[in-house]
This record gives C-alpha cells, sequence and structure tokens, in this order.
C-alpha cells in the first residue's frame, strides 16, 4: 500500500489524524470514534507520536489496534527524537510485519526552550529519516508541509527548500500543518509546485473546539487564527455547543472551497471526536 494509491485525479478521499490515549477506557472510546468515521470510508488514520518520543509504545499498540480492529488502513507517525538507527529499525519492521507500512515522518519537537539535538547514531532532519525508511523496503512516506512556514524556518522560501530535500529523498505525499486561511493553502501549492513538488499536497484541516485550546496549539505550529474568526470564537465565551458549531461553519466553508479546488484529499486533525468531522463530511 502506498499513499499515493488514495489520491486519484478526480478524487478527494478523507483521512483521519488521532492521537494515542493511555487508558483502556479511552482506547475503546476511540475505537468507537473511528468506528463512527469509517462510514465516511476513509483513505487511511493516522496515529500521532508524542513530544520527545513519550507515546512511542502508545502509538505503535494503537495503530496495531486501529489495524486490526478497525481494518481502516493505518499509518503511524515516526520522528527522528529519542532513536538510533538501529532502534528504528527494529520498531518500524515489527510494524511492517503486522501489515502497517505507512509512516509519516517528522523530525519530531526540540525539548521546550532548547534545541533540537539529535540521538547517538540517529538523524538531525526528517529527510534523514525518510532516507533511512526508504532504504528498508517496504514503506511507503508522507511528510509535514506548513503553508505559513515552518516556526524555525528564517523564510518560507528556506522552509519550502526543506521540503523538496523530503520530498526528493522519497517522500510520497505532504499532509499540511493545520491552516485556517486557504489562500495559505493555495499559495504554499503554488510556490511548491513551482520548486519542481509534484507529489499530492493534502490540507491539514482542524475543527476548532475550544479557544483556549486552539490558541495553545497554532502557539507552537506557527498557524494564525484570522481576526474575524477569533472574534466570532472570543464571542462565544464559554458555551462549548456555540463554540462547536463555529469551528465546523468554518472548517465547512473552508472544505467546500478546498474540493472546488480540486484538493486531492483532505486530513481532518480529529482531536479523538467524531461529531465535528462527521457533521462536516455529511454537508459536503
Amino acid at each position: 500500500m502506498n499513499f499515493t494509491d488514495f489520491y486519484k485525479p478526480g478524487t478527494c478521499r478523507y483521512s483521519f489524524e488521532v492521537f494515542p490515549v493511555k487508558t483502556e477506557e479511552g482506547v475503546k472510546n476511540l475505537l468507537q470514534v473511528l468506528g463512527e468515521l469509517k462510514d465516511f470510508d476513509p483513505a487511511y488514520v493516522s496515529v500521532t507520536y508524542g513530544a520527545l518520543g513519550s507515546t512511542r509504545d502508545l502509538t505503535r499498540d494503537l495503530a496495531l489496534r486501529i489495524h486490526r480492529g478497525t481494518k481502516i488502513p493505518t499509518a503511524f507517525h515516526f520522528t527522528c527524537v529519542g532513536s538510533g538507527r538501529q532502534e528504528i529499525k527494529n520498531y518500524v519492521e515489527k510494524l511492517k510485519k503486522e501489515g502497517l507500512n505507512l509512516v509519516v515522518a517528522l523530525r519530531g519537537d526540540p525539548p521546550k526552550g532548547g534545541a533540537f539535538i539529535p540521538p547517538t547514531d540517529g538523524f538531525r532532519y526528517a529527510n534523514e529519516l525518510v532516507t533511512y525508511l526508504k532504504s528498508i523496503n517496504g514503506f511507503s512516506m508522507a511528510v509535514a508541509g506548513y503553508p505559513e512556514g515552518h516556526p524555525e524556518a528564517g523564510s518560507k522560501e528556506a522552509d519550502l527548500v526543506n521540503l523538496k530535500r523530503k520530498v526528493e529523498a522519497g517522500a510520497d505525499a505532504v499532509i499540511t500543518q493545520m491552516f485556517f486561511d486557504n489562500r495559505d493553502y493555495f499559495d504554499f501549492v503554488e510556490r511548491a509546485h513551482k520548486v519542481g513538488i509534484s507529489v499530492p499536497i493534502i490540507p491539514g484541516i482542524m475543527p476548532i473546539l475550544n479557544l483556549k485550546q486552539i490558541e495553545k496549539i497554532t502557539g507552537l505550529c506557527g498557524a494564525k487564527i484570522p481576526s474575524q474568526l477569533h472574534q466570532r470564537l472570543v464571542q462565544c465565551g464559554e458555551d462549548v455547543e456555540a463554540t462547536r458549531n463555529v469551528g465546523i461553519e468554518h472548517a465547512l466553508k473552508q472544505c467546500h472551497e478546498l474540493k472546488k479546488s480540486g484538493v486531492p484529499g483532505i486530513h481532518f486533525y480529529t482531536l479523538n471526536k467524531s461529531l465535528s468531522v462527521a457533521g462536516i463530511i455529511e454537508n459536503l
């Protein structure tokens, strides 16, 4: 199975991202969420990898349970953090033997307030990880793209050079960081095509559920919340349902425009919830 298998001309496939949970009850709840989302025929589900490799085993175990229990194609995230070459090989080959060969390859985040330090016999950049995983036959990889530029990049142009390195190393698709203004995505794709990036670039959409939560997330990843949208969220105050409805409405408008433009797919950051994502897809 290859990421490019999901993205055929004239189609728009949905995919969902979830994060590992620490309790059995949480896992059961998440599997129920995915059971509800399975009705939308997702291309795949991706399972994130915690900061500093903190959820490595949870990521592996959850990816296996999703793969076995839902039969939805499952991708697992893997970062450069905390693992040398042999450790990486042992980890990914165990998953490959179970039928999981879709990898979202990332550098990973440095410690808060610190610089990224590569592990002994490990990798400093995502393109190096992609090259190594490519040498272990049988993996298809997606990498991250940043429509508004990576927070650590000196410029959008420099960030695009780094993305091209990842694609040339063997990535089959790009999944973008969340964005809330489609103009950022369209500009990003145009610039990527101009520098020779031709793999599918999948827009990442996060339906907003909570203002404080999304302010924290965007602060970390460098995305911005348009002022008009932010004002509407502020006006919702502590009204959870009103906030969720504003998030659905905005994401739905984004998705309508993206589909109309012919995007090959849409990747939803679900925050392990089904209600908002299901509401959006049903209205598409």
